[in-house]
């Protein structure tokens, strides 16, 4: 190995494997295609066919986020993450863990409250199409409307997090100039 090469490659402690960077950037993408479809059908008319299919979509991105969520975790949890080059101060680790955990949670809580919403509703469950999800619940208005609630508070909770959570990889990346934005790029 040439001393240029070794000077300019990241030592692969100080990043995530490629494996759990590919699953952030998935997830990432299908949580604010969600999130972004699930505002907009907010704002239009109940029963328009339009709403309609967007939901469907907003349903299919949901139930990926599920599937990629039970595939993430157990990895994170296996493989860890990596060690800083320079740590991170005590509120600036306790913050990240933080809303890491309640960014896993509401990953998880999320797709749960929307299947129910449909489920207990007797709504169609899709999959892009493909497939339907099979209905798991009996028809039940006030679970529908529980479940309704939860993943409506849990959204806003989820704008508020992601937000967050990008406002500071920016903050780390272009302000305090350390390796926290980078340990997840490829």
């Amino acid at each position: 190995m040439s001393d240029t090469t070794a000077i300019t490659a990241d030592p692969p402690t100080t990043r995530y494997r490629s494996s759990q960077r590919l699953l952030h950037w998935l997830m990432a993408i299908v949580i604010i295609s969600a999130l972004v479809i699930g505002l907009y059908c907010s704002y239009l008319t109940p029963g328009l066919p339009l709403r309609r299919a967007l939901l469907d979509v907003h349903k299919s991105l949901g139930m990926t986020a599920l599937f990629l969520i039970a595939i993430r975790l157990p990895l994170r949890l296996s493989l860890g993450e990596p060690a800083y080059q320079r740590p991170l101060g005590i509120f600036n680790h306790l913050a990240a863990r933080g809303a890491h955990i309640l960014l896993y949670a509401l990953m998880i809580l999320m797709p749960l409250a929307g299947y129910t919403t449909s489920a207990a509703g007797g709504h169609d469950l899709p999959w892009f199409g493909l497939f339907q999800w099979p209905n798991l619940l009996p028809l039940d208005k006030g679970v529908e409307r529980a479940a309704a609630e939860i993943h409506g508070y849990g959204a806003y909770c989820l704008y508020a997090i992601v937000s967050l959570h990008i406002l500071a990889a920016f903050w780390h990346h272009f302000v305090r100039k350390d390796e926290v934005l980078k340990r997840m790029l490829f």
